[in-house]
């Protein structure tokens, strides 16, 4: 007897009220299912009572690739209706397709991900043919908008609009329309190929009795072409092994299931159930296959379309009076009535979907929109999207619990659900370490047991696993704070976010380990990131990934064209190699080799970097660095800008030399040269000149040679000078105002020589100036700031406390500006001779 096939949307009610009608109406020896082959041993666990919905979770890791896919079932899921119907109803219910870590799902993480992007052509010709706006609309008017169940309870066989036999052929007819003008690609061939295998093994074992095979519609078409038996075959052909005689063999049996593909030897491969929920469903926050709108359809899989419109009204109302968002009862009746009109207008037997949802955008949105409603295409939310249209479409998404009952679901595993090692390895420790109370911890990380629970913690942050959020602690390698703080956050979704990180391994340390790896490798020579990423592998007691990133780093630094990158690594290396008394991993060659390149690294990059060009080295007058900005690529420097990522780059140069002078093969007095070289180079931007300066005053040390006041004097050009302090504060702050900070031979300091050049500009050149300086005196804590102001209350001769110079009433900037605008009027005035005038 041949083959039953039904080609179905993913997650579609009608097309699950279908496959349920076919299998009472069938009652198949054999339902076949579009789903992991090498689940089928354990298709008792899908069927343990869970809550809905749940996800196959495969994944698949080896030296070259990892891969991570999900396959989503929820109530309404015709291929869920297909196992637990078929399984009620006494079929053998298998799973037909290729393994998810199969190259044939290559860069797919959804085993359901839609065709629809490759038959585009045919659906938006018959998008055009129907007069509507998407392929969801489309479905909808073909498929989704019989009554349901009459009794208004669960579909179920006899549901539907009456006529199962009609909607089959009008999705045999649409299936067969889109796959004729679209073209499979090689994954689908093989997968195609591999399923209709199953078909005709489950047909011989069948005889007579009916097989049922449920798979996507774009499947379909291939699957009766590649399923159907051979021509008769004539005994000459069979024996002599002429055309056909191998599909004769194949047809007069032999063969039985076909194998299941194993995963290649040293490759680590599995599969779970995982809890699944709504807004991981839904098409409007990025998911690739089937119906968007999983809340809604979920309404109308329990009470059919008719009464999940009405429900919907209702559901937006009390939503939005929830968020204090006015809607009136007259809002309402003319939403109902928009949506009935438009349902009519579009030949709809009831409100539909995008029927109620157009008619509550007309209702309540009185604005004009700057942007297509988002139900008119397909994919995430836009930026900007109308408040209330995005509270529409929470409700239809079921993102948040609503009213009746609850729109937005998570599923739940049953107590017996089979969990990979690593859920059990996490349960055990926090057991073991205190920390499954859920209570906040205080951590005292030079305490041995402290350190652990901490990188316990880090661990599981990595791994995405959510239940605690760290609140403060040490935020980089050059920061020497040894406590942290973890508050306790949402547990949701931590069930699925074990499983699902049990693919990186069966221990939380190797797991957290691998997951580290896989980000290091997605980095690639991005040494910012990495940077990062070995902070993280040290917090987390990942000691061998350290040290593998810190060769990777180690090779990195010598090619890097941006110096605010550099500076960042330096500072993480720098600030590893010397907190070894809590991280463990100080004083290593690797970080040595991490310093040395990167110190040399970022003075040569820096010496060669001019005013107004791209970031650029000696000989290099195009400029290699970041296209985006000058200085190094550190982000927005210029003529009369202070690029701040290069700044912290120098500053991450002087600790490198002050506190890990032996590992840099830069000597101290050959990083001053270098420094006073730019100093005085009048192509320099003006913070990296004072940067510069500060380097070699800090290197110099209080005997050496630097004239402040000479130095500041030099850089008195008012549009620049605020510019050249901020890079002077940046790195030599303390050096350079300390009252002793002159020569040594009795020249002027620099607050006295800045004083003076201030004092002496006009008007106008101070307003230019002002905010430069501002920003410059931003790097002076308060104590420092009144220091300052004595020091000009005295060369002054005043007396008293600096302290009310530092709270002003109003913002300096605009009252510099009004002394300027009545300096203005007081001119004018005196030119014209009114001064005097009453």
């Amino acid at each position: 007897m041949p083959a039953t096939f039904l080609g179905v949307r993913h997650h579609s009610p009608a097309c699950a009220r279908l496959v349920a009608e076919a299998v009472e109406e069938l009652r198949p020896a054999f339902v076949l299912v579009e789903g992991p082959a090498d689940f089928n041993d354990r298709l008792d666990e899908l069927l343990l009572g869970h809550e809905l919905p749940v996800a196959v979770f495969s994944h698949y890791r080896d030296g070259q690739r990892a891969v991570s896919s999900w396959t989503p079932l929820c109530d309404y899921s015709p291929e869920w209706v297909a196992v637990s119907s078929g399984r009620a109803a006494g079929a053998e219910v298998r799973f037909i397709d290729l393994p998810a870590w199969h190259p044939a799902f290559a860069e797919r993480t959804n085993r359901y991900a839609d065709a629809e992007a490759r038959y585009a052509e045919a659906t938006a010709r018959l998008c055009r043919r129907f007069s509507v706006d998407s392929v969801d609309a489309l479905w909808d008017r073909l498929f989704e908008t019989g009554d349901g169940d009459a009794s208004g309870g669960r579909g179920g066989p006899g549901s539907g609009d009456g006529s199962g036999d009609g909607t089959a052929r009008r999705l045999e007819a649409y299936f067969d329309l889109v796959r004729g003008e679209a073209e499979a690609d090689a994954g689908d061939r093989a997968r195609e190929e591999y399923m209709a295998a199953w078909v005709r093994a489950a047909l011989r074992e069948a005889g007579e009795r009916p097989v049922l095979v449920v798979t996507g519609g774009f499947h379909t078409p291939a699957l009766r072409a590649l399923a159907a038996p051979p021509e008769p075959c004539g005994d000459s052909a069979a024996e002599d092994g002429g055309p056909g005689s191998e599909d004769c063999g194949r047809a007069a049996g032999g063969g039985g299931w076909p194998g299941v593909p194993a995963p290649p030897e040293g490759a680590l491969a599995g599969s779970f159930l995982v809890p699944y929920s709504f807004r991981r469903m839904d098409a409007f926050t990025g998911y690739q296959s089937g119906m968007p709108s999983p809340g809604y359809y979920q309404q109308v899989w329990e009470h059919g379309p008719r009464e999940a419109a009405d429900r919907l009204l209702r559901a937006v109302a009390e939503r939005l009076r929830a968020r204090n968002h006015p809607v009136s009862t007259a809002d309402l009746i003319a939403a109902r009535t928009q949506a009935r009109g438009l349902a009519a207008l579009r030949g709809h037997p009831h409100p539909t979907r995008l029927d109620v949802l157009d008619g509550l955008a007309g209702a309540l949105v009185s604005e004009a929109l700057d942007q297509p409603l988002p139900w008119t295409r397909r994919g995430p939310l836009a930026a900007g999207t109308h408040p209330v249209v995005a509270e529409m479409l929470a409700v239809c998404g079921g993102t948040g619990e609503g009213p009746d009952g609850g729109w937005g679901r998570t599923g739940r595993l049953h107590p017996g659900t089979p969990a990979p090692p690593l859920v059990h390895d996490v349960a055990a420790q926090l057991e073991r370490l205190g920390l499954d109370g859920g209570e906040p911890v205080r951590l005292d990380l030079t305490d041995a047991r402290d350190l652990e629970r901490s990188r316990v913690l880090h661990r599981l942050g990595l791994l995405g696993v959510p239940g605690s959020v760290r609140t403060a602690g040490p935020a980089h390698g050059a920061d020497p704070v040894f406590e942290e703080r973890w508050e306790p956050e949402s547990r949701q979704g931590r069930e699925a976010a074990l499983v699902e990180a049990g693919a990186f391994g069966a221990t939380l340390e190797d797991a957290a380990a691998a997951a580290l790896g896989e980000r290091a490798e997605d980095a690639g020579p991005q040494a910012d990131r990495l940077a990062g990423i070995l902070f993280d592998a040290v917090l987390s007691g990942a000691g061998e990934l350290s040290e593998r990133l810190v060769a990777v780093l180690a090779d990195g630094v010598r090619e890097l064209h941006d110096t605010a990158a550099l500076g960042e690594v330096l500072a993480t290396a720098l600030g590893l190699w010397r907190h070894d008394r809590v991280y463990g991993v100080a004083r290593g060659p690797m970080l040595a080799a991490v310093i040395d390149g990167a110190v040399s690294r970022v003075l040569w990059l820096v010496e060669g970097v001019r005013a107004g060009a791209g970031a650029g080295a000696p000989g290099d007058p195009a400029g290699f660095g970041d296209p985006g900005g000058p200085g190094g690529g550190g982000g927005g420097g210029g003529p009369g800008g202070v690029d701040l990522g290069r700044l912290r780059a120098v500053v991450a140069v002087r600790d490198a030399l002050l506190h890990a002078e032996p590992l840099s093969a830069v000597t101290p007095e050959a990083a001053a040269a270098s420094a006073r070289r730019i100093a005085r180079d009048p192509h320099a931007p003006a913070d990296l000149r004072g940067a510069a300066t500060g380097l070699a005053r800090v290197l110099d040390g209080p005997g050496g040679a630097v004239d402040h006041g000479a130095a500041v004097r030099a850089a008195g050009d008012p549009r620049t000078l605020g510019d050249w302090l901020t890079g002077l504060f940046a790195v030599a702050r303390e050096e350079v105002t300390a009252p002793d900070s002159g020569a040594g031979d009795g020249s002027e300091s620099l607050l006295d020589a800045l004083d003076g050049i201030v004092t002496a500009m006009s008007g106008a050149d101070f307003l230019t100036g002002l905010p430069a300086l501002r920003q410059a005196f931003a790097f002076f804590p308060p104590r420092e700031r009144e220091r300052v102001a004595q020091r000009l209350l005295e060369r002054r001769g005043l007396r008293g406390s600096a302290r009310p110079l530092l709270r002003t009433t109003a913002d300096p900037l605009q009252i510099a500006r009004a002394k300027s605008l009545e300096e203005n009027v007081v001119r004018l005035l005196d030119r014209y001779g009114l001064r005097g005038a009453r």
